[in-house]
This record gives C-alpha cells, sequence and structure tokens, in this order.
C-alpha cells in the first residue's frame, strides 16, 4: 500500500459524513492496520480497528453506513469464516479483502459470498478508497431498505386478522365482489375492510399496495 495521502480535488472519490460513515478494519498485521486506519481517516470517515475476527465480533453491530476492509488469512478465524459468520445478521455490511496472497479459489468464494472487491497487498490507496467508497454507499442503500422493511412489518403488524385476510386476496388482482364471495361477507364490508387496510399501510393506490406485499413477502403475492 502506498503512504496515505488526501486524494485532490476532483479525483472521483467522494467523501461520507465522518459523522455517519464508518470503516472497520481487522488484520492481524499492527502495521498494516495503523496505515489503513492513517488513510482511512485522512480521507474523511471514521474507522475502528481490530487485531482478531474474534475481536470484531464482539462489537455490536453498527447502525450507520459502514464497511469492513478485512484481511483474508488471519489464525484461528480467517477472513472467509468471519464473512460466513457476518452473513445472517450483518448483510447491510460489505466486506472488501486484502491479502498478500492471490489465491482464485479464496477470490471467487469470497466474491460468490458478497464481497465488493479483492485487493492484493500492496494496493495503491485509491484503489482501497474506491472500494470503501463503493461500500459505503452500497450500506447506506441496504440500511435505507431495512428501515423500511421494518416499517412496513410494523404497519402489516398493526391490521387484524380479518384486514390481513383483505389485503393478501385485493393483493392478487381480486374484486371487491370475488373477495366477498371469497370470504363469505358482504361487498360493502369488503370495502370497509380494504379502506382501514389502505390507511393503516399508508398506500395511496393498489400497485403501491402491492408493493409493499412483495417487499414482507407474502406467500399471496408469490403464488401469482
Amino acid at each position: 500500500m502506498q503512504s496515505a495521502t488526501i486524494p485532490a480535488p476532483g479525483s472521483g472519490i467522494s467523501r461520507a459524513s465522518p459523522d455517519v460513515a464508518k470503516v472497520f478494519i481487522v488484520d492481524d498485521d499492527i502495521s498494516m492496520r495503523e496505515s489503513l486506519e492513517l488513510l482511512v481517516r485522512s480521507a474523511g470517515w471514521h474507522s475502528e480497528s481490530f487485531a482478531s475476527a474474534e475481536e470484531f465480533l464482539q462489537r455490536p453491530r453498527a447502525s450507520v453506513p459502514s464497511c469492513l476492509v478485512l484481511d483474508y488469512r488471519m489464525p484461528e478465524l480467517d477472513g472467509l469464516a468471519l464473512q460466513q459468520r457476518l452473513a445472517a445478521d450483518r448483510a447491510c455490511l460489505p466486506i472488501i479483502f486484502i491479502t498478500y496472497f492471490g489465491d482464485p479459489s479464496m477470490a471467487v468464494q469470497a466474491m460468490k459470498a458478497g464481497a465488493i472487491e479483492i485487493l492484493t497487498k500492496p494496493f495503491g490507496d485509491d484503489a482501497l478508497l474506491g472500494a470503501i467508497q463503493l461500500g459505503i454507499a452500497r450500506s447506506h442503500v441496504a440500511l435505507r431498505r431495512e428501515t423500511q422493511l421494518r416499517s412496513l412489518q410494523y404497519c402489516y403488524g398493526t391490521l387484524s386478522r380479518r384486514e390481513r385476510e383483505i389485503m393478501n386476496l385485493v393483493v392478487t388482482g381480486l374484486l371487491n365482489k370475488q373477495i366477498g364471495r371469497e370470504l363469505q361477507i358482504s361487498e360493502i364490508t369488503v370495502k370497509a375492510h380494504r379502506g382501514r387496510v389502505m390507511r393503516k399501510m399508508h398506500a395511496a393506490s393498489l400497485a403501491e399496495l402491492v408493493n409493499m406485499a412483495i417487499k414482507l413477502d407474502l406467500e399471496s403475492v408469490q403464488e401469482r
């Protein structure tokens, strides 16, 4: 890696606010950790470094856009093993692998598992900073989608059992009278429930409600 430098204006690498974005560094080489931290901070991001995968796993999940710069070869829990551990509960954390060893099979495995970049040491500053920029941007999008999904799940949770039945049938394209026959209730009753569903879900149109159902992964939409 080259010495830490701040990219010149117009280099095309924009910086996230240091109050928001964070870069995590996991590498058992202390000199590499310190060098990476200096580079990351000089570029305007916050950083935290860890000497092992186990140490990083003790840190609570970040709630801000972030990415992980991860050494592939480490004692005990290596980079690929850590990537697998993070897949379940930290999917919003993009991973950039760094390694001294160009291992094609490792690279394929890491990329298939979602790594956004694999850099072979020594690498240029701009290569790492560009990968971090991409990772933080992806993390921001993923966190926003996660927040939206939680909001939808909350709204869906406020629906009564009957309102959920109505919603599940509405998003399949059934008319009110068809839903009434299906549930053996009047069309007027269907309309009343449907109106409450739209209000509780904050849906302005049928198309928006269908899109919400897709995001919620409702079985009724999957069967369409």
